[in-house]
């Protein structure tokens, strides 16, 4: 059975309004989790549920209130305008909120119908089910419902929701929020509510700070290794939790390249792929700036504050570096990258950058020497594969197997799966969905799943559902 305990929705009701998911004609389950359902003790929910038409017992929905940087510009409040929070499970594993994407208007809705169409949700189910088996920190997809209502963008497509499940969802852009309106109170009491949740460890205001920065590092340095480019980090879309939040127009690099956009919205490239670890600073920079007022008591001054959160701030690029170093030093086979090895990395980079090499079969073909063949200056990669040589580990195979998946959602896939849906059929997205739930053990019947696009297959923009 179900154990519902709400906190968030304990808090005071200014941070949210208390709100019912819009009736769904006639939901439709699409993709279901079942894994992790029984971990969340859901396993007997049904389409009625996940569409919002049924609220289960325990149950208290909201809808949370949150403003941010959207590009650079500030938004002065925003929120959940699709989304309605079911409410929080409690588990041997923890706390997760139970969210409904999708599920129609809100108080913060901003004139938008408060819906999802279908092709989005799978995208966000498939991505997020691939990200969380290649160990990356991540919200987790539940169910991929259709409503059997229809949704108007440029065209009329079949309503979806889904069912997401994350940690938390307070995001930097909830803390902006408060401190915008100068309610020094409400910061204080989100801040000692999301250290509890996911920092009991930090004992301050500082600590906690710390642990949100060091969490971030760690995040950007494996969308990094995955050539994962998120496509929209506004402050509302980073969890302070670490973990990837609304995927939206996000997509992975085939042929790389650092300067790799694919949100048809980031017209100037703001975050493209080797933008991520600046941007990812610049958002821990404005949530630094929320805890002022309140480190301003802690520590007896305003500049001491300033001065003990900026040195935290400035500890992020050093942290990133050192967690980029293991990433890619993993995707080398060397067991303990050292300083020395940056430069091996960033060579191969910059052949791969110079020769358009496939991101993912490049790394992974480093097993069985097939990365040669996805350069076009072999000589080059020669010379570098004799220094590479010298310094992986006795074992670098295995480490190389776990660290470079065999299989991403490659974006013509994913497009794949969802103009099959919208025709009716959902086994492209279950059996995409299946196979990169195991990225690191490609089965030879799935390998064409591993092929770069050919010309006519590459997705050069991708869109948000909105």
């Amino acid at each position: 059975m179900t154990q519902f305990d709400n906190s968030y929705a304990r808090l005071p009701d200014r941070f949210f309004t208390r709100i019912a998911p819009e009736r769904a004609p006639a939901p439709e389950m699409v993709l279901w989790n079942a894994t992790l359902a029984e971990e969340l003790g859901v396993a007997d929910w049904n389409a009625e549920i996940c569409a919002g038409n049924v609220i289960p017992d325990g149950a208290d929905p909201i809808a949370q209130v949150y403003a941010g940087h959207q590009f650079g510009g500030w938004s002065p409040q925003l929120g959940d305008g699709r989304a309605v929070m079911l409410g929080e499970v409690v588990t041997d594993k923890g706390r997760f909120d139970i969210h409904l994407k999708g599920a129609g208007r809100t108080p913060y809705s901003r004139n938008g119908d408060g819906r999802a169409w279908i092709g989005p949700v799978l995208r966000e189910f498939i991505v997020s089910e691939f990200m969380h088996a290649a160990g990356v920190p991540t919200t987790r997809a539940l169910a991929a419902v259709r409503t059997g209502g229809r949704v108007q963008r440029e065209r009329a497509y079949p309503g979806g929701i889904l069912v997401r499940v994350a940690s938390s969802h307070i995001r930097v852009g909830t803390f902006q929020y408060f401190t915008a309106r100068e309610d020094y109170e409400a910061v204080r009491i989100l801040t000692d509510h999301a250290r509890a949740r996911h920092f009991p460890q930090a004992t301050n205001t500082l600590e906690f700070y710390q642990e949100v920065v060091s969490a971030q590092a760690k995040l950007i340095a494996k969308w990094m290794g995955l050539g994962f480019v998120h496509g929209v980090m506004n402050t509302d879309n980073m969890a302070v939790s670490g973990e990837t939040i609304d995927f939206g127009p996000c997509a992975f690099i085939d042929g790389y390249s650092p300067k790799a956009v694919y949100s048809s919205i980031d017209t100037h490239g703001r975050y493209a792929y080797e933008q991520q670890p600046t941007m990812a600073h610049w958002n821990l920079a404005q949530l630094g700036s929320c805890f002022v007022p309140q480190m301003e008591e802690e520590l007896g001054g305003q500049q001491q504050a300033i001065d003990a959160l900026t040195e935290v701030l400035h500890s992020f690029p050093e942290l990133y570096q050192a967690e980029w170093r293991k990433v890619f030093g993993a995707k080398l086979g060397i067991s303990d990258p050292a300083e020395e090895d940056v430069a091996l990395i960033q060579d191969l980079l910059g052949l791969m950058a110079k020769d358009g090499a496939d991101f993912t079969n490049t790394f992974r073909g480093l097993l069985d020497g097939s990365a040669r063949d996805w350069m076009l200056d072999r000589e080059a990669f020669d010379t570098w594969a004799a220094r590479w040589q010298e310094r992986r580990a006795p074992d670098w195979q295995e480490i190389v197997a776990k660290a470079s998946p065999a299989v991403i959602p490659r974006n013509h896939r994913i497009e794949e799966a969802i103009a099959a849906a919208l025709a009716g059929d959902d086994s492209k997205a279950e059996r995409l969905t299946e196979v990169l739930t195991q990225p690191f053990d490609l089965a030879e019947a799935d390998r064409a799943l591993s092929h770069p696009p050919t010309e006519d297959q590459m997705v050069h923009q991708t869109f948000c559902g909105t």
